[in-house]
């Protein structure tokens, strides 16, 4: 499989020359299977970007981790959607008593948006079927609750003996209602080839945002060390978080690896990284 990040920042997209190395855009990740087909984690404000480079694929899967802005803003720009050959497959998940559908109906209504979903022209398929365990082409997915306001998904994608795990905006440091606990987290990861992990905060931060829904990094390390996971990626970058201030975080989630003896490798995932399993 293949995998591209286009967009790994957390609560609010940001620009500056001090953002430039990891991007700006939130959340928004693209799996496309061996068998060909596109799918599509969260619709942040990276998927605009995605949209545009998409002319050549006529069907494309759309998957929430949970329905928060940042996680949602893109999707009334996403260029597909305005395409009459286009057919987008929709997950239609339930957050905090709303489907999926209605909450892109009420993104896309006055005052918020000036136009409505009617105005798409593409085909827009509503899927209640993606839920559990289900599949897309060679890809199986699996799902997972995370820890976090108003709930959230994370996501296994299988494709042959290769494993790619996603869980953002999971707060291991408390339970939401939903929480799977550290060991139900560590078993989910188990030996993935490639993890990204909620790592918004430092240790300094989070006693000033416990609740919040979001991980210290150095618990997504321990979780991806105790997991004997291959690769870990430290996602959902908070939105104040500079490339040198990143920089240091991978640096010292480096350090404890080596310390620790593990193979893992870490780092900050940026926009427009690449990967293939």
């Amino acid at each position: 499989m293949f995998i591209k990040c286009w967009g790994s920042r957390g609560s609010i997209p940001v620009s500056g020359e001090q953002y430039l190395k990891y991007g700006g855009d939130t959340t928004c990740i693209q799996v496309v299977a061996r068998s060909g087909e596109t799918v599509i984690i969260d619709a942040g404000t990276g998927i605009r970007r995605l949209g545009a480079t998409l002319d050549a694929v006529d069907t494309c899967y759309l998957l929430l981790t949970h329905a928060h802005w940042d996680h949602v803003a893109g999707f009334p720009f996403f260029k597909p959607l305005f395409n009459s050959n286009k057919v987008v497959e929709i997950q239609n998940t339930t957050f905090s008593g709303q489907p999926v559908k209605e909450i892109f109906n009420t993104l896309m209504s006055p005052p918020l948006f000036p136009i409505t979903p009617n105005d798409l022209t593409a085909q827009i398929r509503f899927r209640d079927d993606f839920t559990g365990r289900f599949t897309i082409g060679s890809l199986t997915i699996d799902t997972i609750p995370l820890s976090h306001p108003n709930g959230a998904f994370g996501y296994r994608l299988t494709e042959g003996n290769k494993r790619f795990v996603f869980l953002t905006d999971n707060e291991l440091g408390l339970a939401h209602p939903g929480d799977q606990g550290f060991d139900g987290y560590r078993a989910f990861a188990k030996d993935a080839d490639l993890l990204f992990h909620d790592a918004e905060f430092t240790p300094d931060e989070y006693p000033q945002r416990i609740g919040w829904g979001h991980s210290i990094y150095t618990e997504a390390l321990e979780l991806a060390m105790e997991a004997g996971v291959k690769r870990l990626g430290l996602f959902h970058l908070n939105q104040d978080r500079t490339d040198k201030e990143m920089d240091r975080i991978q640096a010292d989630c480096r350090s404890r690896i080596k310390a620790n003896n593990s193979g893992l490798d870490c780092f900050a995932v940026a926009c427009d990284m690449e990967f293939t399993l």
